[in-house]
């Protein structure tokens, strides 16, 4: 986004393109990571045995900001406490942050920069959308702020140097990639739904020729999907990845590749903005990679997950305790008329 402007246009979904169900992608966490997360994002701690548990007043203290000047939204009602902590250290390191970011520009350190369409102002940062943005870097790097701001660093440069607003603004050719990807309904937590359909072009190499303007569009499409998220009571997506039409002889060299640079891309610079991922129509011959991959994973990126069967009656089953029927396409097992 650009620095200075209050841009809501951009924002995003995705995982990288044509990668097979259980690979690792922008769940903003490392794919080989050996802690585990609670269901909330913070490290697990060890149990202390038969150590009573405070009453809730007393846990709902513990997590509630220092002061009462906080800002806050629905959202950063769900940090505890050793989240609160973490954005309280976080938040001081945002002037130098910028500065590293932006070394061309004497006047980074106080200089407010559009993410996502939110104002993160170096030198003002109390805001509660602005911690539900920062709070997303945290969660991703194990609540250590310091690694928090290398991964904050390595977005806002790489962004810039990819010109993800200039990508908003291209133009695809829409017989190709208006086919890949579709932004539909919402769950039933108010979440987007966001639907890959791998195998909806025979043909890769129309899609593939050209890796750059693959990711290009790829970025955007992300971009698109996270405009809906407010960051108030929203601020992440479910994702649906829809393997019909996949053969075994799909994936070429390029796709390959950009598979694996749109995956990096999503992995660095997207952090904990999918709230659940559901893998259809997979065929058999892929399943196997999900196995595979499943103990390089963390838990909490394994609890997002979900590898479904084929056909709307088997795919229905999973999605319909998520998503209401007349928000959900036919062929996925609800009676909307979809896309």
């Amino acid at each position: 986004m650009s620095r200075g402007s209050d841009d809501h246009s951009a924002s995003v979904s995705g995982s990288g393109p044509w990668v097979a169900p259980g690979e690792p992608k922008e769940d903003g966490n490392p794919s080989a990571d050996a802690s585990k997360h609670c269901d909330d994002g913070t490290p697990e701690t060890p149990s202390l045995g038969a150590a009573a548990s405070p009453p809730p007043a007393e846990l709902a203290a513990k997590a509630a900001p220092e002061n009462d000047d906080e800002p806050q939204n629905t959202l950063t009602k769900k940090f505890t406490g050793a989240e609160w902590s973490a954005l309280r250290k976080f938040r001081p390191m945002l002037p130098a942050t910028f500065a590293e970011a932006f070394p061309d520009n004497p006047g980074a350190s106080s200089t407010p920069y559009i993410l996502w369409g939110v104002t993160i102002d170096p030198t003002e940062p109390k805001n509660a959308k602005v911690s539900v943005i920062l709070m997303k870097f945290l969660r991703a790097r194990n609540l250590n702020p310091d690694e928090a701001k290398s991964m904050l660093i390595s977005t806002l440069r790489w962004r810039q140097s990819f010109d993800v607003e200039g990508a908003m603004k291209e133009q695809y050719p829409e017989e190709i990639f208006g086919k890949l990807g579709k932004i539909y309904g919402k769950d039933k937590q108010g979440h987007p739904v966001v639907y890959n359909l791998y195998g909806a072009i025979k043909d890769t190499s129309v899609v593939f020729d050209d890796i750059q303007r693959f990711l290009r569009w790829r970025v955007a499409f992300m971009e698109r999907s996270i405009a809906l998220l407010d960051f108030e009571t929203v601020d992440q997506a479910v994702q649906i990845h829809d393997y019909e039409g996949v053969g075994l002889f799909s994936r070429t060299e390029n796709s390959k590749r950009a598979a694996s640079e749109a995956t990096s891309i999503f992995q660095g610079h997207y952090p904990e903005l999918l709230t659940r991922k559901f893998f259809v129509n997979v065929p058999s011959f892929m399943t196997w990679i999900f196995w595979l991959f499943k103990p390089l994973l963390s838990s909490a990126t394994l609890d997002k997950m979900a590898v479904v069967g084929s056909g709307p009656r088997t795919i229905g089953t999973a999605l319909l305790p998520i998503i209401d029927e007349h928000e959900l396409p036919k062929r996925y097992g609800g009676s909307a008329d979809g896309f």
